[in-house]
């Protein structure tokens, strides 16, 4: 090739690029999940097996004090696959140190829609408590 039609090679080459892209039509795709507004990652949250780690993310806890010192959390857990999911949640509360204080919620069923988000509230049933972890496993 000589090197006088080089730039012309070059031009054509991006005119057919611009021309290709142009071609398809845009499609909406669906959103997607982002690590910015998850908890998965932290001491609060923990999932017990395989298919919710695969399956289920939260993306929120708020925690609010009640007048008598005990801690309410709310966990918003969120289904990502494109069927309901059937999991059970549960709550263990932990002192100041990071320690159980014997006050362990009960296992609860939960059915969470395709691609929904389902709010599950958790409290305290003493003081000690102050922080929490928050644990999902698939419902049994």
């Amino acid at each position: 090739m000589k090197t006088k039609q080089f730039p012309s090679f070059c031009a054509a080459c991006a005119g057919l690029l611009l021309l290709a892209g142009c071609a398809t039509e845009p499609r909406s795709t669906a959103p997607q999940d982002t690590t910015k507004y998850t908890v998965e990652n932290t001491d609060k949250f923990v999932l017990l097996d395989p298919p919710t780690q695969a399956s289920i993310t939260c993306t929120g806890l708020q925690e609010r004090t009640l007048p008598d010192g005990r801690i309410e959390v709310v966990a918003n857990i969120k289904n990502r696959e494109s069927h309901s999911m059937h999991v059970q949640v549960n709550c263990v509360f932990k002192d100041a140190q990071g320690f159980s204080t014997g006050d362990e919620t009960p296992f609860q069923s939960l059915t969470v829609a395709e691609k929904a988000t389902e709010a599950v509230h958790f409290t305290a049933a003493g003081a000690a408590a102050k922080k929490y972890t928050i644990r999902v496993r698939l419902a049994r």
